[in-house]
């Protein structure tokens, strides 16, 4: 099969939905002859925070001359991003290569199911010695614990998101989180609150302090640096390598500001949570007051906390759809305004609300699905 052809057939398995559960992936891995176990792999859940750690931990292992493989979701800017060998998408080659590999043991596999277990065969197939693995809902029941080993287990900053699958409370979703942590050390990032940190403290979890200097913005930032020091301290890395590797880490979408030839600025973020609104509220009403904001949502987040916040910083906001299955509707979105008394503009896409304003400062937040179209217009710009 043609890297096309695997990646359309791939594709098509969208329309399975989520299924949560172990036991297709496990089957899945067992056919491709177990390349979980041919890696040493650091599993990564949480609610905020897992992009950026599993990005910090892949720069301190390659500053350390090991190979890793990393994979996390959702695609920001390229789907290939979410594969990536030493941090560079792996090549169309491989893909079709492992993924083709995977489709043909699929056996009623979801798409996520897929991606998960063809990740890991395509790292193996490209020699990694470890890989970076960021879940994709929860834990227990996520396709990526179906991993059996593990050399760590991370938990990142966790607050109430998807509390219709994963409980009402935040002990709710912490024993969910908890669920990656299988006969194998853990660390919790001290960036929480204090019953999180104590139910994993009680799991034998080590708590992560801050690193003061990391090279991404925001308060949240020194605790997922700390968070990927202290893993990387129990992976018995040096701390040359360490503060290296970590000095080095940038991600795009997370406080990301771009400036245009004509002195526009823009700054992509692809929060979608009050906690993860955070950064990008101290970061505009710090550098720039009050702004434009381009705001999009899918339809399973806090909408009217998320544009609460958003308020307190924008002068003006225009709603746009995202490109997802979960895109909340026009309507809904603007009932959401509504509710929390603010008075939004409509637009059909980013491409219209970035060609209709001619502001100065522009924000596009509120899901990571509508940056990568924002960020191609702008990059025309640059």
């Amino acid at each position: 099969m043609t890297y096309n052809d695997v990646l359309s057939a791939v594709f098509s398995l969208s329309a399975k939905g989520m299924d949560f559960g172990t036991e297709r992936t496990r089957r899945l891995l067992d056919a491709l002859d177990c390349p979980d176990k041919k890696l040493k792999i650091i599993h990564i859940a949480g609610t905020n925070g897992k992009g950026s750690v599993a990005e910090y931990i892949t720069e301190i292992l390659i500053a350390a001359g090991k190979k890793v493989g990393t994979f996390t979701s959702p695609a920001v800017f390229d789907y290939l991003e979410q594969f990536r060998v030493d941090g560079t998408p792996i090549e169309k080659e491989l893909y079709a290569r492992a993924f083709g590999r995977a489709l043909s043991c699929a056996d009623g596999a979801t798409q996520f199911e897929v991606e998960t277990a063809g990740a890991q065969y395509a790292f193996v197939l490209a020699g990694c010695e470890y890989a970076v693995v960021e879940c994709g809902l929860g834990g227990t029941y996520d396709a990526t614990n179906a991993i059996l080993q593990k050399e760590v287990a991370v938990i990142t900053s966790i607050g109430l998101e998807h509390t219709a699958i994963l409980g009402n409370t935040l002990l709710d979703i912490c024993k969910h989180k908890s669920g990656i942590i299988n006969g194998c050390p853990a660390v919790v990032s001290g960036y929480n609150a204090g019953e999180v940190v104590e139910f994993f403290k009680n799991l034998g979890a080590k708590v992560a302090g801050k690193y003061e200097n990391p090279p991404m913005y925001g308060e949240a930032q020194k605790y997922n640096a700390g968070l990927a020091i202290e893993v990387a301290r129990l992976l018995k890395i040096d701390e040359t390598s360490i503060y290296t590797g970590v000095n080095r880490a940038k991600l795009g979408g997370r406080c990301e500001i771009l400036t245009a030839k004509d002195g526009r600025i823009f700054v992509l973020d692809g929060a979608h949570n009050p906690a993860a609104f955070k950064p990008l509220a101290e970061l505009v009403h710090g550098q720039f007051g009050y702004v434009y904001v381009i705001f999009g949502s899918l339809s399973d987040k806090k909408v009217c906390q998320n544009l609460a916040i958003i308020n307190k910083f924008a002068k003006k906001i225009a709603l746009v759809p995202c490109p997802s299955a979960r895109n909340i509707s026009m309507e809904e979105l603007k009932k959401e305004c509504l509710e929390a008394g603010i008075c939004a503009d409509e637009e059909e896409s980013v491409t219209a609300a970035l060609e209709n304003t001619g502001e100065k400062v522009i924000v596009v937040c509120g899901s990571f699905t509508i940056l990568k179209e924002a960020k191609e217009w702008i990059e025309k710009r640059l």
